[in-house]
C-alpha cells in the first residue's frame, strides 16, 4: 500500500500544471495507469486458487510462477515482479509511436528521467497516441504505431504479470518472463538498442535452459530456435539498413528519394525470400516480404535486433551458460551509459565496429519529456 501512496503522490503533485502541459498531462496519464494496475493487481496465489479461473489459465499463470523462480535461480534480478496478476480490462495494453525523417534513419528522441534517451513514446491513451503520430505525419516523416502488451519498471514498482501478456505460447511466455526480468538485472541508461536486444538474449536463452531444466527438450529447442531467427533477422535488417544509409547519404530529391525507396523494397524482399528466409526456423517471411519501407518501423524492429550476434558470441564465450554470461555482462556495464555500452561489448569481443548510435531527428519538436 504504501507503493501505492507514494506513486498516487508523485503523480498526483503535479496539481495546476496539468491545465498548461502537455508533457504533464501525458506524464500524469501514466501514472494513473501504473496506479490502477497495481491497485488491480492479484497475488498469483490468489489467482490460482479462485475457483472461476480457467484451468486453461491456470496452466499459464503456473508457467509464469516457475519461470520467475528459475530466474531467481540463476540470478536475475527478479524481486517482486510477476508475483501478482492484473486484468487490465482491453486487449491492448498501451501504443507505441515511433518516427523519424523519411531521408534518413534519424529517429525522434524522447528524454525521460531516469531510463534517459529513448526513441518511441508509449501511450495508454489511444486517442493521444493517434494525435501524436499526426503530428509527426504532418511534419512528412514516416511513423510507426504499434501496440505493446506488457513493460518493465525497471523494479521501482512490483511489476505485475498483465492480462495482455499472456500469449498463449508458452516459448514466448517464458521468454518474456525472463526478458522482461532481465531489464530488472542490467540496464544501461540511454542505451535502448542495447537493453532489449541483451534482453532478447536473456529471455531466449534463459527459456531455452529453463525447459531443458524440466527435461522439455521439444520446447528447449523451440527457445534455441527462435533465438537463431532473430539473429538472422538482426542480419536481414543490418543488411537492409546498410543499403537504405548509402542511399539516404546521396540527398536524393524528393523524386528520387521516393522511387529509390521502391528500389530498395524490392531488393530487400528479394534478400528476404533469397538469402535470409531459407535459413529461418520458426518464422514465415510473407508478411515480412510485403512491407514497404518505413524508417520508423526499421527503427522499431532494430531497437531489438542490433548485434544479436554479439550477445550470443559472448554467451558462448562463458561456455553457453546464461547465469554466467548475465553477470559477467553486469560487471561490464557498470557505469556505462549510451553508446558506450555496445563500446564496452565490442572492445571485449574484439571486434572490429561498434554500434551506429541512434540519431535524433534533425528538428525535435519542442514539447518533449
Amino acid at each position: 500500500m504504501g507503493i501505492l501512496v507514494a506513486a498516487a503522490a508523485l503523480f498526483f503533485g503535479f496539481g495546476t500544471a496539468w491545465l498548461v502541459s502537455h508533457d504533464v498531462r501525458y506524464l500524469t496519464r501514466a501514472g494513473l495507469e501504473e496506479v490502477e494496475i497495481l491497485w488491480n493487481a492479484r497475488p498469483l496465489e490468489k489467482v490460482l486458487a479462485d475457483p472461476a479461473t480457467s484451468a486453461e489459465t491456470r496452466a499459464w499463470v503456473g508457467l509464469v510462477q516457475a519461470s520467475r523462480d528459475f530466474a531467481q535461480q540463476i540470478g536475475y534480478e527478479a524481486g517482486e515482479t510477476y508475483t501478482t496478476y492484473t486484468d487490465v480490462g482491453r486487449d491492448t495494453l498501451l501504443l507505441v509511436v515511433s518516427a523519424s525523417a523519411r531521408e534518413c534513419i534519424c529517429p525522434q528522441v524522447w528524454k525521460y528521467p531516469i531510463v534517459g534517451r529513448i526513441p518511441y513514446k508509449g501511450f495508454f491513451d489511444p486517442a493521444m497516441a493517434h494525435r501524436e503520430a499526426e503530428r509527426f505525419r504532418q511534419r512528412g516523416m514516416d511513423v510507426y504505431l504499434r501496440p505493446a502488451a506488457a513493460f518493465s519498471t525497471l523494479g521501482w514498482f512490483n511489476d505485475p504479470l498483465l492480462s495482455t501478456a499472456m500469449v498463449r505460447d508458452s516459448v514466448e511466455l517464458a521468454a518474456l518472463v525472463f526478458h522482461e526480468i532481465a531489464h530488472n538485472t542490467l540496464y544501461v541508461r540511454s542505451a535502448t538498442p542495447f537493453n532489449e536486444s541483451f534482453a532478447q538474449l536473456a529471455g531466449y536463452r534463459a527459456a531455452e535452459a529453463f525447459f531443458r531444466s524440466r527435461g522439455d527438450s521439444a520446447l528447449a529447442q523451440r527457445a534455441a530456435d527462435r533465438w537463431a531467427d532473430e539473429i538472422v533477422l538482426g542480419e536481414y535488417y543490418s543488411a537492409f539498413v546498410g543499403r537504405l544509409e548509402e542511399f539516404y547519404a546521396t540527398r536524393p530529391g524528393p523524386e528520387a528519394l521516393d522511387s529509390g525507396r521502391a528500389d530498395l523494397a524490392r531488393w530487400s524482399r528479394e534478400q528476404l525470400q533469397g538469402a535470409y528466409g531459407p535459413r529461418l526456423r520458426t518464422y514465415r517471411v510473407d508478411n515480412l516480404a510485403e512491407r514497404p519501407i518505413n524508417n520508423a518501423q526499421l527503427v522499431g524492429v532494430r531497437i531489438y535486433r542490433t548485434h544479436l550476434d554479439w550477445f550470443e558470441a559472448w554467451f558462448q564465450r562463458h561456455e553457453g551458460e546464461i547465469a554466467t554470461a548475465v553477470r559477467a555482462l553486469r560487471e561490464l556495464m557498470d557505469g556505462a551509459e549510451g553508446d558506450e555500452a555496445f563500446t564496452r561489448l565490442s572492445q571485449s569481443l574484439g571486434q572490429a565496429g561498434v554500434a551506429p548510435p541512434l540519431s535524433p531527428s534533425p528538428q525535435p519538436l519542442p514539447s518533449q519529456p
